[in-house]
């Protein structure tokens, strides 16, 4: 895979095969579990982690996660502790920050979103996905990422086409997070259609397409992946092991098994996949 942004740990983790992208919300449901519970999906075979930065009002969040998010913020998580927390992790997967653009707009003491991006780059996060920021007013985030290393990560929906399909990709970095289905966040039992639609419109751009929305299983991201995605993002199945966590009221090291032996199963169907598509090219 050609490099294709600013982090060449993003970019490393797409040179030799799929990335498996794992999400869990930071501080989910306290600061010192979800810890462990992040070092877990590494040990898992995680290739990046997005790490999610509680906001109050997640728009294209699920009930899954909207839950994982509440619980984060009752239990105190911060932009700051946010930040320490970064800093705190031994993992070896590159980390990326899910958040809104008023937490990032906010920050500092002068408004825009450079002192974010800047206090990101120095807990060692390398890139940015921002769900409710439209590429047309991306340009200040952009150059803030630009200046401090950052990939920008764009979403991008099965509606998406034409002039606004090409906005968008023209200020993607790192990878483009490609919506399997229409609708927000959400563990689902099947693979959507719209996914190889969106993966064909994808074709020309020369960034790697990862796909999120709707993976809960190996066999979910073997699909995805031999249909010709470069790699996986999962959230709301790895967001629901925690949830039962709770509601159970398991160990933490409980949880964090849960955690690694389903990242190791979808990571293993990211790699069959990958090995059909391989084995039969002109079937892509």
């Amino acid at each position: 895979m050609v490099e294709t942004g600013n982090s060449a740990a993003i970019a490393e983790a797409f040179a030799d095969g799929p990335a498996y992208i794992p999400y869990l919300a930071v501080g989910d449901p306290d600061y010192e579990s979800s810890k462990a519970y992040v070092e877990a999906l590494d040990r898992g075979g995680a290739d990046v982690i997005e790490l999610g930065l509680p906001f109050s009002e997640p728009i294209a969040e699920g009930s899954t996660i909207q839950g994982a998010l509440v619980r984060a913020l009752d239990a105190g998580m911060t932009p700051d502790r946010f930040f320490g927390f970064a800093e705190e992790l031994e993992v070896e997967a590159p980390l990326v920050c899910m958040t809104y653009y008023n937490l990032i707009y906010q920050y500092g003491q002068e408004s825009g979103p450079r002192p974010f991006v800047e206090r990101a780059a120095a807990a060692g996060i390398e890139g940015l996905v921002v769900p409710d920021l439209p590429a047309e007013e991306a340009d200040p985030l952009r150059e803030a990422c630009d200046e401090f290393g950052l990939d920008l990560v764009f979403i991008v929906a099965p509606t998406t086409v034409g002039d606004r399909l090409d906005r968008i990709m023209s200020r993607v970095s790192g990878y483009v997070y490609v919506q399997a289905r229409l609708g927000t966040t959400g563990a689902r039992s099947d693979v959507s259609d719209q996914t190889t639609q969106s993966l064909d419109r994808l074709r020309e751009y020369d960034v790697p397409k990862a796909v999120g929305f709707g993976i809960s299983a190996g066999e979910h991201a073997e699909r995805i992946v031999a249909g010709g995605a470069d790699g996986i993002i999962v959230g709301s199945a790895l967001v629901d092991i925690v949830a039962e966590g709770v509601e159970e009221d398991l160990s933490t090291a409980e949880v964090a098994d849960r955690l690694e032996a389903l990242s190791r199963e979808l990571k293993g169907g990211a790699e069959r996949g990958y090995a059909a598509r391989v084995e039969a090219p002109e079937s892509r």
